[in-house]
């Protein structure tokens, strides 16, 4: 399978520089997808060895033969285990590129798309056993509306939850299609495709329990990264960029970042960027997906 027709790396310029690749180091892609990233990774290193993670059971025939890789099939949140297994405590620099790439989007079967008929899947792993299905069939409206309304920010996720509640109850959702025909009758005017947009998102991110992962996975990062070690990370939703941003800054995601006796910032990063990177004109028109994204790079202190 060629990584061309699986992903189209973002930002492969930016990420690449932000590791700031010591050529005998260890490095994560914790998303490694179509292996764009890893590839070009592989290109700065020597003696040095990269281990690419992923869920999704379909990114293993893009591996590379290369005796620097290793591909492991797990999911992010437990990646500090599993580099234990390998022996592995500590690493020079840190990977993730968060999302979905555009081989499940463009999947019809994973049921990621509006463009698409499919299932109602949108598991990013078929080993997990929630799907959306599950979600819009057995979830009671207070739930749905939390769903939708945090996670898509949904204006009228209350009102969608209570339609999705009393439409099921003789009609069950069962295909995007179907599902995409009853949302049309929620959308704002000439919005259309922007309302699938979110509350297909939101339910990805339930069914795959994306935030709580990326908790779990940055809260990681302090232990494996060696000292002036490198966190680069790429998010194309405000949900996820704030929860990056806030652990890049402060070392937590709520509050305010703590201070010592003499006012002295106590984080374990500090960001080398002051503000995201985000993509440039010349990279948007040739991948629309880069238009959302942005990036950010700490080391560690």
């Amino acid at each position: 399978m060629a990584t061309s027709n699986y992903h189209i790396p973002v930002m492969l310029g930016p990420c690449i520089e932000g590791l700031a690749i010591n050529p005998n180091g260890i490095y994560v892609d914790l998303t490694f997808g179509g292996g764009g990233h890893s590839r070009e990774i592989l290109k700065y290193l020597e003696g040095g060895h990269l281990y690419g993670f992923d869920q999704d059971v379909d990114a293993e025939a893009n591996v590379p033969e290369d005796d620097r890789f290793t591909f492991v099939q797990a999911n992010f949140r437990d990646f500090k285990k599993y580099l234990r297994l390998y022996g592995v405590q500590q690493v020079d620099g840190i990977l993730a590129d968060l999302g979905i790439s555009s081989h499940q989007i463009d999947e019809p079967t994973r049921g990621f798309s509006t463009r698409f008929d499919g299932a109602l899947d949108m598991r990013m792993s078929s080993e997990m056993d929630l799907t959306a299905k599950d979600v819009l069939n057995t979830f009671e409206e207070s739930h749905l509306h939390k769903i939708f309304g945090i996670y898509g920010e949904v204006k009228n996720a209350k009102t969608l939850a209570q339609a999705v509640v009393s439409e099921r109850a003789s009609r069950p959702f069962s295909t995007t299609g179907d599902f995409k025909a009853f949302l049309k009758g929620f959308a704002p005017r000439g919005k259309d495709f922007k309302y699938y947009a979110q509350v297909f998102q939101a339910l990805r991110i339930e069914v795959n329990d994306e935030m709580k992962a990326l908790e779990e996975m940055l809260l990681q990062t302090i232990e494996v990264l060696k000292p002036e070690g490198r966190l680069v990370v790429m998010s194309y939703h405000s949900l996820e960029d704030r929860l990056v941003k806030n652990f890049v800054n402060k070392g937590k995601f709520h509050g305010e970042v703590e201070k010592d006796f003499f006012g002295n910032l106590q984080r374990p990063l500090e960001p080398v960027t002051r503000k995201a990177v985000i993509a440039d004109k010349e990279e948007i028109e040739v991948n629309n997906r880069a238009r959302s994204a942005k990036l950010r790079i700490a080391k560690k202190l």
